[in-house]
């Protein structure tokens, strides 16, 4: 349930409602026009997320710590954005904003200024996300950003959860990354799970956590199994995408990424690290996502 003293957001088309919270300014429910839950309900028992936002990084530090020149810095896995309550910059009946600015918290494990705009818009059965990053300070500003929606597995249109399967826009023939127990990218390479343009999702897959598309061709997915309303997922400016579950759980995570964890034995300075972009100051850097209801 909501924090009272951080009531949801709610959006509502006619074909998709929406409610996102200001903490982690973190879609929290998305449902169809009959009210089904497309959307993991975060339970803690399992895994407490929903669709947390990633930002500075996107997932694991090596040792927990990155450096900036000469300065070590700690941050979480993810970052700090999906802890962190958002201002309320609009919100209407179709469409909200929502914004987090650096603060003296931020500028200890983080050192630069900035504000991160998530920008939520319901038309019709697709939700648009947009997550714009602007570099308020000085210098010039590396990041990393990644969305990270969890969906029900099995959707809720009496299939089976066996017969449910992620389908890539564009063939994949490229091999797959994977993390080590420490949670950092590992240097195999693994050959694609993807036959036909088709990814079946199995519990056995995720034993070894996320499966991390890191040259990815398309621009869009879909999900669901092959009779009933499916999702499909689009982002832009995204060359990541990872899948991810946990055995035997009710959901489905996919996840576009700009970034990605330390490769293993990583070393070097924040700002050469993979999938980090950089900001100049006063410019922004966008990563878009669209959730759509689609018929098989």
């Amino acid at each position: 349930m909501p924090d009272q003293s951080s009531p949801w957001i709610s959006l509502c088309s006619g074909d998709l409602t929406a409610q996102i919270d200001p903490l982690g300014a973190q879609l929290s429910a998305l449902r169809d026009r009959t009210g089904r839950d497309l959307l993991w309900n975060g339970d803690p028992a399992v895994w407490a997320g929903r669709a947390p936002v990633l930002f500075p990084i996107v997932g694991t530090l090596a040792g927990g710590s990155y450096r900036i020149g000469s300065e070590i810095y700690h941050l979480p896995r993810h970052g700090f954005a999906r802890g962190r309550h958002f201002e309320t910059v609009r919100a209407d009946s179709t469409a909200a904003t929502l914004r987090l600015r650096s603060d003296e918290a931020t500028l200890k494990v983080y050192p630069f200024r900035f504000e991160l705009d998530l920008m939520f818009a319901l038309q019709g059965a697709t939700l648009s996300v947009t997550a714009d990053v602007r570099n308020t300070g000085g210098e010039q500003m590396p990041a990393s950003f990644g969305f990270h929606p969890a969906f029900r597995w099995p959707l809720p249109y009496s299939q089976a959860r066996a017969s449910h399967f992620v389908e890539f826009a564009n063939d994949e023939p490229a091999p797959v990354r994977r993390l080590g127990a420490d949670g950092l990218l590992t240097p195999t390479l693994h050959p694609t799970p993807i036959s036909q343009r088709r990814l079946s999702l199995t519990d056995e897959l995720f034993k070894e956590d996320v499966v991390i598309f890191d040259e990815i061709r398309s621009p869009s997915v879909t999900y669901g199994a092959d009779t009933g309303p499916r999702i499909r997922l689009g982002y832009s400016n995204a060359p990541c995408l990872g899948i991810w579950s946990k055995p035997h759980a009710n959901f489905i995570c996919l996840e576009p990424w700009h970034g990605i964890a330390d490769p293993a034995g990583f070393a070097g300075d924040f700002r050469a690290k993979p999938g980090v972009f950089t900001v100049v100051p006063g410019g922004s850097f966008a990563v878009k996502m669209a959730i759509s209801l689609i018929d098989a």
